[in-house]
């Protein structure tokens, strides 16, 4: 699995339950103290996203970290 295929995978998941849980991306940029516009670049795989914040988006969107790297 390449840089860009889990980017995309996490960007992907994201994006998935965050639409599952009815939340905008500002609304969770908000919940994981993160810029609005990093929730868009994660979503199109346009960011190279730390650990740290891995886990602040999991935490916000109440899932594992193992859920978002999920194929």
């Amino acid at each position: 699995m390449g840089s860009k295929d889990i980017l995309k995978i996490f960007g992907e998941n994201v994006q998935k339950y965050r639409k599952e849980q009815n939340v905008s991306q500002e609304k969770l940029a908000e919940l994981a103290g993160v810029h609005r516009t990093y929730i868009g670049m994660i979503e199109r795989a346009e960011k190279n996203i730390t650990l740290r914040n891995m886990e602040k988006i999991a935490k916000a969107l109440n899932v594992e970290i193992n859920d978002l790297l999920a194929k």
